[in-house]
């Protein structure tokens, strides 16, 4: 893909951030303003009725300050992704939320695991991982500043708080990791300089030996030609 068509602002950078946050704030208004309670949409592990927690649980939110903690990275997230990866985004942010959903239905406890949590973290480490592996400088440069925002996420996918879900967390951080591999070779990638070959090379093998040249052609090269014309100036001071 051209890199210059790669990198380029387009609507999908803010419109998709914007239209999925709204959609988890709306979901939480309508939760509170008509008394529900989604959390039995949450991820419940190994139960056939909790696996519908795959498809929804990071639309559903606990508390006010879970959903506030979870938009402002999943917004700067989300449009790091539509921008500098718009090839694969929307397959990373698909099928990268639906898997981690489903390794938190396997890994997790005997709970309702629910919130967009996971999304970031996957959004997190495919980011990181994918400047790391394509090595080109903006996706580095974007790792770079990927890690120093939130780097400090990476202690929560292990068990170090209680009530919140660090197995949502790693299922999407090793997700992240997966797709990451997955498509290093899609989209913008470090382009591979090329050397432009010389006379001085042809005298060389492929491992490096020299190769002599034949008498023929040190004579083809140093004769020349019975078509080259040779003009021959002579200064008026040496015809007196």
């Amino acid at each position: 893909m051209n890199q210059n068509n790669e990198f380029k602002v387009s609507n999908e950078v803010f419109t998709i951030p914007l239209v999925f946050v709204f959609l988890i704030w709306f979901i939480y208004w309508v939760e509170i303003k008509f008394g529900f309670n989604f959390n039995k949409f949450g991820v419940l592990p190994r139960t056939l009725s909790g696996f519908k927690g795959v498809f929804f649980t990071h639309f559903i939110h606990g508390d006010i300050k879970h959903l506030f903690n979870n938009t402002v990275p999943l917004t700067v997230l989300l449009m790091s992704l539509m921008y500098f990866y718009r090839a694969v985004a929307f397959k990373v942010l698909l099928y990268g939320g639906l898997l981690t959903g489903f390794f938190t239905w396997i890994i997790g406890r005997e709970s309702y695991h629910i919130g967009a949590s996971g999304i970031v973290y996957l959004l997190f480490s495919f980011i990181f991982f994918s400047g790391v592996i394509k090595r080109h400088y903006r996706l580095v440069a974007m790792s770079l500043i990927t890690i120093f925002l939130y780097g400090s996420m990476i202690w929560y996918v292990f068990p170090i708080k209680e009530g919140m879900s660090w197995e949502g967390h790693l299922s999407g951080f090793l997700t992240g990791l997966l797709f990451a591999i997955i498509y290093r070779k899609h989209g913008t990638v470090r382009e591979k300089h090329v050397f432009t070959k010389t006379d001085f090379d042809d005298m060389f093998d492929e491992s490096g030996n020299y190769i002599p040249q034949s008498p023929e052609e040190v004579i083809n090269e140093e004769t020349p030609s019975i078509n080259t014309i040779t003009y021959k100036y002579i200064y008026k001071d040496s015809q007196e």
